[in-house]
């Protein structure tokens, strides 16, 4: 066993999408072409639109925020929800309050 750190102290800015006070911290990677973050929002962060290199799971932990696909309707989340992109899919995400989420992106996903 490996305990993983993945708390704030380790992230790095986001720089990419038009973002804003968003940090992420790269959490793994595997076979198959697999990433895992965890995505740190600080109040008024977000992640602008762009299209999703992966299929994308991002699942909010703590705090709450929102996500918006193509048509940029922001849709609540908070913590114990998620969205999910299909790859290709244009999509944005931020909080107004903060949040942190875990963003699992594989080449292939299909959400259960």
């Amino acid at each position: 066993m490996r305990v993983v750190d993945f708390s704030r102290q380790g992230a790095e800015p986001v720089t990419l999408f038009d973002s804003v006070s968003a940090a992420s911290v790269h959490v793994a990677d595997g076979a198959g072409e697999a990433h895992v973050h965890c995505v740190y929002f600080a109040p008024g962060g977000q992640i602008g639109p762009h299209a999703a290199g992966f299929g994308q799971l991002f699942m909010v932990v703590n705090g709450e925020g929102w996500a918006a696909g193509a048509d940029g309707r922001r849709v609540p989340l908070v913590a114990g929800q998620g969205a999910y992109f299909s790859r290709g899919e244009v999509h944005s995400k931020g909080s107004e309050t903060g949040m942190t989420a875990i963003m699992v992106q594989v080449a292939e996903l299909n959400p259960a």
